[in-house]
């Protein structure tokens, strides 16, 4: 029974802190990290690309 109420307990810690967060961060900012993202995706993508043709691969 004790391991329940410690799973209650912390379901609840992490659901409060989670919509504090939440709350506190703005849509400009989701936005930003998104595009941040994308474009960090696409410059590993594109160097990943560059370096494999540069030297091909090997196997």
């Amino acid at each position: 029974m004790m391991k329940a109420s410690n799973l209650q307990l912390s379901i609840g810690t992490g659901g409060g802190t989670l919509l504090s967060v939440l709350g506190s961060i703005g849509m400009h900012d989701v936005l930003k990290t998104a595009v941040l993202a994308a474009i960090g995706a696409a410059v590993s993508f594109a160097a990943s690309w560059a370096l494999q043709k540069m030297w091909g691969r090997k196997r």
